[in-house]
């Protein structure tokens, strides 16, 4: 991976034809003629042009509309194709079935575990962190709820610089005694503060102690196997982390205050967030806020599966009730002090913006996460769709930014609202101002 950003714009080799580096699964029509196989060539053609950008070695592309799975394709390659790589390494093509990090994209996840058990009476949302973890309760922190962690509102956003190292991470028990030892930043409830890391490993540790089990086993028992999925879930075994798709740094160097204000997200620079994410300790942990690892079509299956109110193929995998609670606003338009800009929040989820948002434009009811830097995964009701976007490179700023944002534009403005369900039949979670 790339660490020292040499050259002004750090990218990998794209080859000319881009055919033999791309896999095609299966789609199916959208059964409405003015949305056809030109539209949906039009949405490739754009993430032909993100992956021409050199910013990524690897880019997976899922879409449902109304319950049809019409795009999923791939390109690039697992590993060997990053900007420091020899150009004769050996290279590995990218297939739909590789499985890619999803990084922050995993707080939707593992927050639907705790939606999950709060729906089967096994805790609830409102419940002390430290009812389940009495020695979390020091500094003022007895009064963090569930909930505060999951809006990012517990006032514990950042681990300490002596947490933050790969052996630690790695060892939940031993952040956890890092967080119980933690002074509060602010008071619970009352500051907006993404919680990068911290909230996932938290969230973790009440799960396992509520529940008698990890919340890997938890996520494979409440969502993995439901949806019939073979990789989602915290990290992977450890005779399968050759087989997740290898993180790169590449576009330019972050300049000042963005460098600062990612570390202070993050906890690291990014160069050893990069570093990090591709070492075998850490694929092989729970840490349920950034290593769950999937392919773009098992995370799609499962936005769509909330998009039809927790139901997938007659199963209810989730009641109605829960996907609405767990998607309904709690943060309209807040400044972060994590991020320094506003951001709509529910409980697990980033929300969409009437304007310009995460998500794209006109899109106030979607609902999904980020996950750095260019994971975005995202339903929007209003529209009928699901999205995964998963890539491997990790740029901040570069030339991918314009074709990225031309594409979520494209999917946007391919599947217009006019052509979703009915609006009987469509998912909307509620917002403050209902």
């Amino acid at each position: 991976m790339y660490l020292g950003w040499p050259i002004p714009n750090a990218r990998c080799r794209v080859p000319r034809d881009l055919a033999p580096i791309t896999c095609l699964g299966e789609e199916a029509s959208t059964g409405i003629p003015e949305i056809g196989p030109q539209s949906l060539e039009r949405i490739w053609g754009q993430v032909e042009k993100l992956y021409r950008s050199g910013a990524h070695p690897a880019i997976q592309l899922c879409i449902r509309h109304n319950g049809r799975r019409v795009l999923n394709r791939g390109i690039g390659h697992a590993y060997g194709n990053a900007p420091d790589d020899p150009p004769d390494s050996p290279k590995s093509p990218l297939t739909l079935d590789t499985p890619i990090n999803l990084f922050s994209s995993a707080k939707a996840v593992s927050a639907m575990v705790i939606h999950k058990l709060d729906e089967e009476n096994v805790l609830r949302l409102d419940d002390r962190v430290c009812d389940y973890i009495p020695e979390f309760s020091g500094g003022g922190k007895h009064r963090i709820t569930l909930r505060h962690v999951l809006a990012h509102r517990a006032g514990v956003p950042n681990l300490p610089a002596e947490a933050l190292d790969i052996d630690t991470l790695s060892e939940s028990e031993k952040v956890m005694e890092y967080l119980c030892a933690a002074k509060l930043a602010s008071r619970p409830g009352r500051a907006l503060a993404y919680h990068a890391v911290t909230g996932g490993y938290i969230l973790a540790e009440v799960v396992k102690r509520a529940a008698g089990r990890n919340m890997r086993v938890l996520m494979r028992e409440k969502i993995s196997d439901p949806l019939g999925l073979q990789w989602l879930g915290c990290g992977v075994a450890a005779d399968q982390v050759d087989l997740v798709a290898e993180n790169a740094l590449t576009g330019f160097p972050v300049p000042p205050p963005l460098k600062q204000l990612l570390k202070r997200a993050l906890g690291f620079d990014l160069q050893e967030v990069v570093r990090l994410s591709n070492h075998p300790l850490f694929l092989g942990s729970i840490i349920p806020a950034a290593n769950v690892c999937t392919t773009a079509d098992e995370i799609n299956r499962f936005y769509d599966c909330l998009l039809r109110s927790g139901e997938w193929r007659g199963e209810q995998v989730f009641e109605p009730r829960t996907v609405r609670h767990a998607t309904a606003e709690q943060t309209y338009w807040e400044l972060d002090l994590t991020f320094g800009v506003p951001v709509r929040y529910g409980l697990g989820f980033m929300l969409g913006s009437p304007l310009l948002g995460v998500f794209g434009r006109n899109n106030p009811n979607a609902f999904g996460h980020l996950g750095l830097s260019n994971n975005l995964t995202w339903a929007d009701p209003e529209r009928g769709i699901s999205v995964a976007l998963l890539t491997t490179g990790k740029p901040i700023i570069g030339p991918h930014v314009i074709p990225l944002l031309l594409l979520v534009n494209e999917i946007n403005s391919v599947f217009d609202k006019k052509f979703a369900e009915e609006p009987s039949e469509v998912f909307r979670p509620p917002t403050m101002r209902d």
